[in-house]
């Protein structure tokens, strides 16, 4: 199947560019998102004072599940003076002045907004804020980063030339480091406690396994150390997120978590992922903003996912949120999409029965799958145009098919046109009699439909009871599951 990208809509319909060179453009464009925030008596009211950009156009843009968007425009004055306003509050998170790629800076938007900031430069260490106690503190937290990175890199030049002692004093002082950062992230919580900042500063840090208090006989198996290592990662991978809190959309962390969290850090298997990613969608459920982009993240993630047999999760997420009528956000034409992608999915899973067919053969008799005997059967679907097939079904006989069809392995190679002529020439030129031919002239067997075959070659392998269990392969990959099964 080719990859769908965003045909299920998990972003809204508004302008946008990832690069944020391609912000720039003429006129105003104010972009209007639908937001759950509530109304207060006073909006929005961010004075900026930037001479070095007087009389230039400057961006308020703000940074949306992954991507960046222009919330507002402000033509500064000849003093570097201007003002974006809006009658509501916007949605709490990370926003940015942007001026062009080499000059701009973030902000974090609070409850506050109603504030002031100056920069002589655009550079974040001349940043200064009035009015709002939740942004002062965040461009405080800047300014302290960089002084506690420009520390951590001196201690790392100081290593090359240290001797052993000397470098256990260095790692004492990055130690240090640690605890003033961890101190820093105490002192804001103190200080706006319930604020998104407290929240912000420390949602990506995962406290690292503590190796000494695990089982003797874990710290000296390798095997078990690496286990408890990735069932820690797991377990702890969420400890500081909040993914549940909206606020954490307008920022460039969620998306890039939930990716790493998906991909990486839960074992990539379909039954594994499954329980994960449905408890994850209940959880956020209450809040809709973040139900929706989740839920649909997932939909989109899952069916373009390499791991086989992720379209399962696909299939399960679209039948238990989307044609259950719970995805609100899901255009009509999404819809057709999901249920067209939907029918092509659900009935050749992996784990389940093979459809069945009876297909007529090359010479006039019909052959029914499951009826052919053998350890592995192979479904191959394809046609003589295809410039995948005119390589793949050749190779796939000399190589793995001659190799193994005296130990078990029978291919049910379906020819998915109608012109026979063609289809008998194919066979002749690559000399492909010795497996089983078959095609249905009429389509009435909808093998297109139970098979997926929109895509060509489609290959499925089945074992003795005609079940699925692997599907999408190479050559190569195929060639080495026989060895392994059939050797």
């Amino acid at each position: 199947m080719e990859k769908l990208n965003g045909i299920f809509n998990f972003e809204p319909n508004i302008y946008k560019k990832s690069n944020i060179n391609m912000l720039k453009f003429t006129g105003v464009l104010i972009l209007l998102l639908t937001v759950f925030t509530s109304v207060k008596s006073q909006g929005l009211q961010l004075k900026v004072q930037l001479p070095s950009a007087s009389g230039n156009e400057v961006l308020l843009t703000q940074y949306y599940f992954g991507s960046i968007y222009a919330k507002d425009t402000v033509k500064l004055n000849e003093s570097g003076s201007g003002t974006f306003e809006a009658d509501t509050l916007l949605p709490q998170g990370m926003y940015k002045i942007f001026m062009d790629e080499n000059n701009n800076f973030d902000l974090l938007l609070g409850n506050d907004q109603q504030f002031s900031v100056s920069t002589p430069d655009f550079t974040a260490d001349k940043l200064e804020v009035e009015g709002s106690k939740e942004t002062e503190a965040f461009v405080d937290y800047i300014h302290f980063l960089n002084n506690l990175q420009a520390q951590g890199a001196q201690i790392k030049g100081k290593f090359k030339s240290a001797d052993e002692n000397e470098k256990k004093q260095l790692q004492q002082q990055m130690g240090g480091l640690n605890e003033k950062l961890h101190n820093k992230w105490d002192e804001i919580a103190a200080e706006l406690p319930n604020s998104f900042l407290a929240k912000f500063v420390k949602a990506n840090h995962v406290e690292p396994l503590d190796v000494s208090t695990l089982p003797t006989n874990v710290q000296q198996n390798d095997s078990l150390l690496l286990l408890a290592k990735f069932y820690y990662q797991r377990d702890h991978f969420w400890d500081n997120f909040d993914y549940t809190d909206e606020r954490f959309l307008y920022t460039p962390f969620y998306k890039p978590k939930l990716e790493t969290w998906f991909e990486k850090v839960l074992y990539q298997n379909y039954d594994s992922i499954k329980p994960y990613v449905f408890n994850f969608i209940e959880e956020v459920k209450p809040n809709k903003r973040v139900f929706q982009f989740v839920t649909s993240w997932f939909l989109n993630s899952s069916i373009n996912s390499n791991i086989m047999g992720m379209d399962a999760l696909f299939v399960d997420l679209a039948k238990a949120y989307y044609t259950s009528g719970q995805a609100f956000w899901a255009t009509d034409e999404a819809m057709e999409k999901i249920k067209e992608n939907l029918l092509f999915a659900e009935n050749n899973l992996i784990g389940k029965t093979a459809p069945d067919l009876t297909l007529e053969s090359v010479d006039g008799e019909y052959v029914n799958l499951h009826q052919v005997e053998a350890p592995v059967t192979v479904v191959l679907i394809y046609e003589p145009n295809c410039s995948h097939c005119k390589v793949f079904v050749p190779e796939f006989h000399d190589k793995v098919y001659q190799k193994y069809k005296n130990k078990g392995l029978e291919v049910y190679a379906i020819y998915s046109m109608d012109d026979k002529q063609e289809w008998v020439e194919f066979l002749t030129k690559h000399d492909l009699y010795d497996w089983i031919n078959v095609w249905d002239e009429h389509h009435v067997s909808r093998f297109k439909i139970l098979y997926d075959a929109r895509k060509t070659p489609g290959v499925y392998v089945l074992n003795g009871d005609k079940e699925i269990v692997a599907k999408k392969m190479s050559v190569e990959q195929l060639d080495k599951y026989m060895a392994r099964e059939l050797n």
